[in-house]
């Protein structure tokens, strides 16, 4: 089964791990952190502002698939403060209003500064 990268503009990258990374009609997507690419900042100090940040970055990803979140079949959610679990559910319910994908939530390991969240997804993109 053929291996390839995805990867866009519109979303955070690094020399470390590739955005996303198709195998046949399967899209495995990065933990994405909610920093906005146009200024390369924390999208805002909130965990809802983060949450939503860090889902459009996986979107993007998906979208540069050829795919979009409705073809989304698993997300991975990872919090730095158990805490703010209500306030990310807030942002997540907003981008997965009906007949939400999977979903694990955990806690993300490092401390990264500013950091609340983590988003990985896995979509299914083929017929």
């Amino acid at each position: 089964m053929s291996r390839s990268i995805v990867s866009t503009p519109d979303a955070p990258s690094s020399p470390l791990f590739s955005q996303g990374v198709r195998v046949g009609d399967t899209l495995h997507v990065s933990g994405m952190v909610g920093v906005d690419t146009a200024t390369g900042q924390l999208a805002g100090p909130t965990i809802q502002d983060q949450t939503r940040q860090a889902i459009a970055n996986c979107e993007a990803v998906v979208r540069a698939a050829g795919g979009s979140l409705a073809d989304v079949a698993q997300v991975t959610v990872l919090l730095a403060h158990p805490e703010d679990f209500a306030g990310m559910n807030d942002a997540y319910a907003a981008a997965f209003p009906v007949d939400p994908p999977a979903r694990a939530v955990g806690r993300l390991g490092p401390e990264l500064p500013g950091v609340l969240v983590s988003v990985l997804m896995t979509a299914h993109l083929g017929g």
